[in-house]
C-alpha cells in the first residue's frame, strides 16, 4: 500500500514512521519505505500536493513513482479502468427550464 504525507523534515518523518512512532496508518504496515519526495516552496503547496495525489490511482501513483509523466498525464484524462477518455461537460447538466 502507498502513504502519502508532507512534513518539514523528512529524514526525521521517515526515521519515525520506520520505529512505527507516527501510530496510525503506517504503524501496522512496518517496514516502511521511502519511495518518491518532492520538495514544495511553501507548506500550504505541500499540503496541496497531497491532497491532490490522495486522490489518484494506484496506477497513477505507480506512474508518478516511475517519473513517468507522459502515463500520469494520460491516466489524469481518464476515467475508468480501461483508459478511455473522458471529456470535461461545458453544459450545466440541466435539461429543461427547470
Amino acid at each position: 500500500s502507498y502513504y502519502t504525507g508532507h512534513t518539514d523534515n523528512l529524514e526525521q518523518r521517515i526515521g519515525e514512521h520506520q520505529n512505527g512512532l507516527c501510530g496510525g496508518y503506517t504503524a501496522s504496515r512496518l517496514p516502511v519505505e521511502l519511495v518518491f519526495s518532492q520538495e514544495c516552496p511553501t507548506r500550504e503547496e505541500a499540503l496541496a500536493a497531497e491532497q491532490q495525489i490522495k486522490g489518484w490511482s494506484r496506477k497513477k501513483k505507480e506512474a508518478m513513482m516511475r517519473g513517468d509523466w507522459v502515463e500520469v498525464s494520460r491516466l489524469a484524462r481518464c476515467s475508468d479502468r480501461d483508459g478511455a477518455l473522458v471529456h470535461p461537460s461545458t453544459s450545466s447538466g440541466r435539461t429543461g427550464n427547470g
